[in-house]
């Protein structure tokens, strides 16, 4: 059983990484709804939570059905970091995430996310003043160093440890490589083969498929798989997973009918959670990713992106769940 302070997260945990404009409550939900065994909120800026900033106080909301939560935090300043850290604590999540490694420039370069990795004792001295401010456990996610020559992360995660984070969550690249080429877990093993480190350690990168995950667990030996971009548009790879962990065989894959019930529910459930105009206009981004690789869509998909009117969108997915035997045979051809 894999815990992170009393939290029993099963024997080997499926966790939803933190993605901005991606892992929000009409997300969430429906991660969960398929497997997910931890999920994290969106990353919260420091600063933003401290200026009272709209955007950063709404990705503070968590729900009851979501637990165990985590939120995530961010930023360049200990003394703002700490105080981040006492407003987010009374949101009352499960767990407080420190995000050090968000590769974007814009945070990066400022010190924050993986910036922090150039100032390896200023990372250390973040955390220890994090877990000091709160009763909760603290995790990390972060990256294997800033550039090839800097890949720190077995004795990093290890000093982490020692200031009291309770697990690490390491994506397989470095700052400097951001999402390309193939993510290199060999260090992420080291890690967890660290006979000094007693927290767990979930790995992150490139787990897009059930035989991947399963592959990658037997021969790296993490605590469990943090799964970020495969699931966008495709939450049922935390069933798909699990199902194939537990039975070595693929379960069904999601019907037509269910791509479109989830859209419908992301949708709805964004209207109740942000307003009407907001959700349309954010949802524009997700509908190419639900319907990936389904032939003679275009047309359907730009009708979609375009209209900003709900009774028209509810008519669109409403006809196409009528006319699903249609895409059925398309999706299985």
């Amino acid at each position: 059983m894999v815990k992170i302070r009393n939290i029993e997260l099963g024997n080997f945990p499926l966790l939803l990484a933190p993605m901005e404009d991606v892992s929000d409550p009409p997300f969430r939900a429906l991660c969960k709804r398929f497997g997910a065994d931890l999920m994290y909120t969106e990353f919260i800026s420091s600063e933003g939570l401290i200026r009272d900033a709209i955007k950063s106080k709404q990705k503070l909301d968590i729900y009851e059905k979501e637990r165990p939560i985590g939120i995530q935090i961010f930023g360049s300043d200990i003394e703002s970091m700490k105080t981040a850290t006492e407003i987010t604590e009374k949101s009352n999540p499960d767990i407080i995430d420190i995000n050090y490694g968000c590769p974007v420039k814009k945070v990066a370069c400022k010190g924050a996310g993986a910036g922090i990795l150039q100032d390896i004792p200023k990372m250390v001295k973040m955390t220890a003043e994090i877990v000091k401010s709160t009763k909760l456990p603290v995790t990390v996610k972060t990256r294997l160093g800033w550039d090839e020559s800097s890949k720190y992360i077995v004795e990093v995660a290890e000093r982490l440890q020692d200031v009291g984070i309770e697990a690490i969550s390491i994506h397989g690249r470095t700052r400097k490589q951001m999402y390309k080429g193939e993510a290199d877990w060999s260090l992420i093993a080291e890690t967890k083969n660290n006979p000094r480190l007693r927290i767990p350690v979930f790995g992150n990168g490139d787990i897009n498929s059930p035989e991947k995950a399963v592959e990658y667990k037997r021969r790296y030996g993490v605590d469990g798989v943090m799964i970020g971009r495969a699931s966008i548009g495709n939450p049922w790879i935390f069933r798909e997973i699990k199902h194939f962990i537990e039975f070595n065989s693929h379960c069904a894959s999601p019907t037509f009918i269910e791509k479109v019930d989830a859209v419908k529910e992301h949708l709805n459930t964004s209207i109740d959670w942000k307003g009407t105009k907001l959700a349309i206009a954010e949802m524009k981004r997700h509908y190419s990713n639900y319907f990936k690789g389904i032939a003679d869509f275009k047309e359907i998909k730009m009708k979609l992106v375009t209209s900003n009117d709900l009774d028209e969108i509810n008519e669109i997915l409403e006809l196409l769940r009528e006319d699903s035997e249609k895409f059925e045979f398309i999706m299985s051809y």
